[in-house]
């Protein structure tokens, strides 16, 4: 049902063009110096447990109050002006990331996960509360939502009532959204418009829950979301059980930083990997495979339309040149843990456990969101899904 009526969505917004780029960054390197993006490193597999309490790994936005208890990280929200929002402090240039996830129920109400970079490349799960049957991917190149043809739907059971692992394994050459280790969909670089629209740029993670059913919100994205929230019947509760992050770091080891060349044109050529030994872009010459591989090969269940576009990318002025294969996955062994067992490099330890709450000194915003992300502008990058795009997390 929601296949239909994202797809008819599609084609009325599209034609009256009620939705536009609205992705958000704090700072685009293709068009200023920027500060470089710290690394989480391809030797540190970070492990957060949201069953533990709060972790230092995730920032809270402002006006984000989140509470922990034995199903993880509760992101609630008891009124449409609520979306709480958490981004990772580090990036990974590409890797794996798996979230443990029990998604929040009720018309108008979305959970995310989001991968972005700094110059709005993105790669999203998405879950519309009242629909029990499937999830939504989709997928952004700089920020470009002129067309409407990349999302996607694959089907799983009750996320709703049941805990799911979903995985985003992210290469240069390829994107593979993987449901509790089966693979359901398939994004190759060339069918990204020849790459040019290929996500390739370090990226952080972002988790939250917004109202996408919202009284402000413009028709079309009210259909996509399922009709208007109803909180009378809340409030609405998405559980972050468990997050695993590993960097694949451009296939370079110790990595520090990632520094973009300037002039970059956003392709993954021209971002420099810094390493805390001081040397930049080392080869690594050893690969090794990861230890959370799809359980199957088959065939993505769901599909994509391809775009035609034949334009083709390059790098300008290009610095350096990764000569490992950023396709192979980070190496498992010696790898420090986030979790609640102790500290990691990446400084993810948990500070507290059981119930406790996280709070940040803004109060909630009490003005209602707009759909480019008002309230969840801290949080969220908002390619507003009207048309046939998944709502992505707006920061």
């Amino acid at each position: 049902m929601f296949s239909k009526i994202l797809s008819a969505t599609a084609v009325a917004l599209a034609a009256t063009q009620l939705v536009s780029a609205q992705t958000y960054t704090e700072c685009d390197p293709r068009e200023k110096s920027c500060p470089p993006d710290p690394a989480v490193g391809k030797e540190n597999v970070v492990t957060v447990d949201f069953t533990q309490g709060k972790n230092s790994f995730f920032k809270a936005a402002d006006g984000t109050t989140i509470n922990y208890g034995s199903k993880g990280a509760e992101f609630s929200m008891k009124k449409e002006t609520e979306a709480p929002t958490v981004t990772s402090a580090k990036y990974i240039f590409f890797g794996k990331v798996d979230v443990e996830v029990e998604v929040a129920p009720g018309q108008g109400i979305v959970t995310s996960v989001v991968l972005q970079s700094d110059d709005r490349d993105e790669i999203d799960w998405e879950w519309i509360g009242s629909d029990t049957a499937q999830v939504q991917t989709n997928y952004f190149g700089k920020g470009d939502d002129s067309t409407f043809d990349r999302g996607g739907y694959s089907p799983v059971d009750s996320p709703q009532t049941t805990t799911h692992t979903y995985t985003i394994d992210w290469t240069k050459d390829y994107v593979h959204w993987i449901i509790d280790g089966t693979l359901v969909r398939e994004l190759k670089y060339a069918d990204a418009k020849a790459g040019t629209r290929f996500p390739q740029t370090p990226a952080q993670i972002k988790l939250g829950t917004w109202v996408a059913g919202s009284s402000t919100a413009p028709k079309g994205t009210v259909e996509w979301a399922g009709g208007l929230a109803d909180f009378s019947k809340g409030p609405f509760t998405a559980y972050y059980k468990k997050v695993t992050i590993q960097d694949y770091a451009g296939g370079v080891s110790k990595a520090k930083q990632y520094v973009w060349e300037d002039g970059s044109d956003g392709s993954w050529q021209t971002i420099k990997v810094e390493t805390t030994d001081g040397s930049s872009d080392s080869d690594d010459e050893t690969t090794t495979s990861s230890t959370a591989k799809p359980t199957t090969t088959k065939a993505p269940s769901s599909s994509t339309k391809k775009d035609d576009d034949a334009t083709t990318t390059s790098a300008s002025n290009t610095k350096t040149t990764l000569t490992t294969a950023v396709s192979t996955t980070a190496a498992s062994s010696g790898s420090d843990s986030s979790s609640a067992a102790g500290a990691s490099e990446t400084g993810a330890t948990p500070t507290e456990s059981g119930a406790a709450s996280e709070t940040s000194e803004a109060a909630t915003t009490s003005t209602s969101p707009a759909p480019t992300g008002a309230a969840f502008k801290p949080g969220f990058s908002g390619a507003l899904v009207g048309a046939g795009v998944l709502a992505a997390l707006v920061l």
